[in-house]
């Protein structure tokens, strides 16, 4: 059963920020990995450790989505659009801290 993916306006903006190749790869990812499967894991998908903000991680070479799943409506929900640089994670020209910078949305 296909899952519906839903883009909050902050991972829009986030999103729309990028260049558009990186855009289309964001795009093609979530289209390739998280309609059919978002919650099985593999060198691409990880799952979080327990956090108020996101479940679940997408890796797309230095890009990353982090996104929470919602089994009851079959729907992913995409929360943040960023670069990883080293161990940092860049959303819109800004380092990341988590759940500090970002309420549950």
């Amino acid at each position: 059963m296909p899952y519906e993916i839903s883009v909050t306006e902050i991972a829009e903006a986030q999103l729309r920020a990028l260049t558009a190749r990186e855009q289309r790869i964001v795009e093609e990812g979530i289209a390739s990995r998280l309609v059919s499967q978002p919650t099985t894991t593999s060198r691409a998908l990880k799952k979080l450790r327990p956090n108020p903000l996101a479940g679940y991680e997408l890796r797309l070479g230095n890009l990353r989505v982090l996104y929470n799943v919602d089994e009851a409506k079959s729907e992913v929900v995409i929360l943040i659009v960023g670069h990883k640089v080293g161990n940092r994670l860049i959303v819109a020209g800004e380092e990341f801290h988590g759940h500090e910078d970002y309420p549950t949305a």
